[in-house]
């Protein structure tokens, strides 16, 4: 067997075959499970079996309708609760004009209506309470937040009333927001049974005590039932309390917390007729004014999607034919996962051999196989752009090196054949060329140390305009020499958290450059504003197409290596090293023929007093030993 070739059992297909036939079997099962539990469901519906989703349909519907004036918003938990059951759920009205319908369908004046949705004549059956108004449907009784809080501080003391007496109980909120005390077990040391002047005794000031809201609703309910109940000359006794209950008195039965009228307990007052026409009364009464406040009655169908029909067949021919599609249903599974393998693991393999032979990887897919290919070639690309920098940069480094230490050579073998006299200029050829490679050496130290994260910075409150008067000044011989005029300006007292000595190097090398690339006559100058050091020349400029390459090691416009502009190319990498060490960013623009701008932002404390000072701070990674930073480099 050839070695590069995959043993079967660890075949990417073969892993991939197994996965999909289990993955078929499973969906194939769940799938079967889900059709006869689904059908099952279907005939159950049909038959009157679904009874408990039409309850949850319809207490979901009613409580809608008891907090809603109308049905325009109830077309997403229409559809929601349809979704869920896999049904068709339809509101009309009485004459089966459609409100809302999850799903288009056949016509349903035939079809009994699963239930009537109307929250104030609720059906018992399907809620499986004893209230026929849903209590949802609060309507103008609801307690403002601010009666809240007074009702709720006077249920805490009926509370307490009732513990003391050996009752235990809670404070229940009702959907109006009224609190009321609910009595739940009784203490062995209770003082007495619990008797209706037991419990008036305790909740009689919070029964009693309602919101001006209330008042005004429990007054409309009054009018309402007493026309209802024909009082006539008696309808101005009719008393109603808040728990609905109709009483006869010539005292009022509630106030409210600024009242200050006398109120009597019901124990205390006649009832106002035979308690089922009373009630009755009260409900009729409660309708007419809730109404508005409700969606309109409306009838609920709940039947089966599409056209209402359901078809079942289990014969032995149904089981037979089941049994068939499941297989062909493998069957094409097991096909289509081999001829997807293959075509999976063919461009792998095209993928392997490119890497192997170190060629570019075909890219034939849009996939992750795709996604890898590129991936590889960019890699290789990457590598072969690093290799071909790092024997450009070994070139340079060489070159940038060898010309100073051969003038050297150069001078002191002139001296040694007596061919140069040995004296102070040539001690100070000797020292320039010395300088000069102490320079390269040092900007080169810098590059690695930003490279390797232990650049130090020394991190203090700075005033700028001192900084850039002393780099300014101490670049004025080399300017003049040069014909640059070179200025300063600096916008009030800036100050800024920077290392000072840094601060010179990074501004000195973008002086530097910008002298050096600036015709007599020119000028450069140098501002400040805030947080932002700008230094702006008046040069040759530099192309849109060199612009990306401006901070690269050992960079220059000048190919030929020529010492016309000067420089070693790493003056303005070293000064983007720095800005960055200090949390800044510098900026270049700039066009031929017009000049050069580069802005460096730092970031600030302006407005600081000049003069003051902070604990010394070193960037991350800083080595707190290393010797003190070099000069300014261009």
């Amino acid at each position: 067997m050839n070695r590069n070739q995959v043993p079967l059992r660890h075949s990417l297909v073969t892993r991939l075959l197994v996965s999909s036939v289990v993955i078929a079997l499973a969906a194939i099962s769940a799938t079967a499970w889900l059709a006869a539990t689904t059908t099952t469901r279907a005939i159950n519906y049909e038959q009157g079996g679904a009874v408990a989703d039409q309850r949850a349909v319809y207490q979901a519907l009613v409580g809608y309708a008891a907090t809603h004036h109308d049905w325009s918003g109830a077309a997403a938990l229409v559809n929601s609760r349809a979704a869920e059951l896999g049904r068709r759920i339809t509101l009309t009205t009485d004459d089966h004009t459609i409100i809302l319908d999850s799903q288009a369908g056949p016509a349903l004046r035939n079809t009994r209506p699963s239930a009537v949705v109307d929250p104030l004549n609720v059906d018992l059956g399907l809620t499986g309470g004893d209230e026929h108004i849903d209590e949802r449907a609060v309507g103008p009784y609801v307690v403002p937040d601010d009666d809240r809080y007074v009702l709720n501080e006077v249920a805490k003391n009926a509370l307490t009333c009732f513990n003391k007496m050996g009752y235990d109980g809670t404070i229940e909120i009702a959907k109006t927001g009224r609190p009321s005390v609910v009595l739940t077990t009784v203490r062995a040391e209770a003082e007495r049974p619990l008797t209706r002047s037991v419990t008036e005794s305790c909740g009689f000031e919070l029964d009693s005590l309602v919101s001006p809201a209330e008042k005004k609703a429990l007054q409309t309910l009054t009018t309402l039932t007493a026309g209802c109940l024909n009082l006539g000359d008696r309808a101005s006794q009719l008393r109603i309390t808040p728990t609905f209950t109709a009483y006869l008195g010539e005292s009022a039965v509630v106030r409210t917390a600024h009242e200050k009228i006398k109120v009597k307990p019901p124990s205390l007052l006649k009832p106002a007729g035979p308690v089922g026409v009373v009630q009755g009364c009260v409900e009729s009464g409660r309708r007419t004014q809730l109404r508005p406040y409700v969606a309109p009655r409306a009838l609920l169908f709940v039947t089966a999607p599409g056209n209402g029909s359901t078809t079942l067949s289990l014969s032995d021919g149904s089981i037979g034919r089941i049994v068939a599609v499941t297989g062909a249903v493998l069957l094409a599974t097991v096909t289509a996962t081999v001829l997807v393998g293959r075509r999976l693991v063919r461009p792998l393999r095209n993928l392997a051999d490119a890497a192997e032979r170190r060629t570019p990887a075909p890219v034939s897919t849009r996939d992750e196989i795709g996604r890898l290919a590129r991936a590889l070639n960019d890699s290789a690309e990457r590598r072969d752009r690093a290799e071909s920098q790092r024997r450009t940069m070994v070139n340079d480094v060489a070159h940038e090196l060898r010309t100073p230490l051969s003038n050297i050579r150069i001078w002191l073998e002139a001296a040694q054949d007596d061919l140069a006299p040995t004296d102070a200029q040539l001690l100070a050829l000797l020292h320039e060329e010395a300088l000069l490679l102490q320079h390269i050496i040092d900007d080169l130290g810098d590059l690695a140390a930003a490279d390797a994260g232990t650049l130090r910075i020394d991190l203090r409150p700075t005033d700028l305009r001192d900084v850039l008067t002393h780099v300014v000044d101490s670049h004025r011989g080399s300017a003049l020499a040069a014909g640059v005029h070179l200025e300063l300006t600096v916008v009030g007292e800036p100050v800024v958290q920077a290392d000072q000595v840094r601060l010179r190097q990074m501004v000195g090398n973008l002086i530097s450059n910008a002298i050096r690339h600036t015709p007599p006559g020119g000028s450069v100058t140098v501002g400040a504003n805030g947080a932002t050091i700008s230094v702006r020349d008046t040069g040759s400029g530099i192309t849109p197409a060199d612009l990306p390459k401006i901070f690269d090691r050992f960079w220059r416009a000048d190919e030929s290596r020529s010492r016309v502009t000067g420089g070693s190319g790493l003056g303005l990498a070293i000064a983007r090293h720095l800005t960055e060490a200090h949390g800044g960013t510098i900026e270049v623009e700039s066009e031929p023929g017009r000049g050069t701008l580069f802005t460096i932002r730092l970031p600030g404390l302006v407005g600081a007093p000049p003069g003051t000072r902070t604990p010394p701070t070193t960037a991350e990674g800083a080595n707190p030993q290393a010797g003190p930073p070099p000069g300014p480099s261009a």
